[in-house]
């Protein structure tokens, strides 16, 4: 059940697994907040801890394991908030990332829910977001908050 033949899962996450999520997005944006002179390896891992929510948390697995992770919460604002989108980075670039994204925005879409996020200035995340019809909100010096409303539903085929 490899990554790259489709074989993945989403799980419900468990509380067990913030310290491996943390480790994951220590690693994940280091690169990114090195480059905005914003790396501190202990805040790195304590934002997730202090943020993560199981509840909203769905584990990427493949028969390796746990390979990711990412959080779909409803955001104050109405709407959902998708956040803590983390993958190994040695299975990026491979279409696993559009493979999750594209089926949490089914689940959005069906219940005609606008998904809201921030990615990193600079970070090559936010071309993945563009593809999926996010669209630059605002920005600030480190961040750049993207939206996307719901797809229209398919037309019904009309019948023969």
């Amino acid at each position: 059940m490899g990554a790259e033949s489709g074989g993945w899962r989403l799980r419900p996450g468990r509380s067990e697994d913030v310290e491996a999520v943390a480790e994951l997005r220590a690693v994940v944006m280091r690169a990114d907040l090195e480059r905005l002179g914003r790396y501190d390896a202990h805040r790195v891992r304590q934002r997730l801890r202090d943020g993560f929510s199981p509840a909203y948390t769905s584990v990427v697995e493949t028969g390796d394991g746990p390979v990711g992770c990412v959080t779909l919460r409803p955001d104050p604002a109405g709407g959902l908030h998708l956040e803590h989108f983390y993958l190994d980075p040695a299975l990026q670039g491979r279409g696993l990332g559009t493979a999750v994204l594209d089926r949490l925005l089914e689940r959005a879409d069906a219940a005609g829910e606008t998904v809201r996020l921030a990615v990193l200035r600079g970070s090559a995340a936010r071309r993945l977001y563009e593809r999926a019809g996010f669209v630059r909100e605002a920005e600030d010096g480190v961040d750049v908050f993207m939206v996307r409303t719901p797809a229209a539903p398919a037309p019904p085929v009309p019948p023969r």
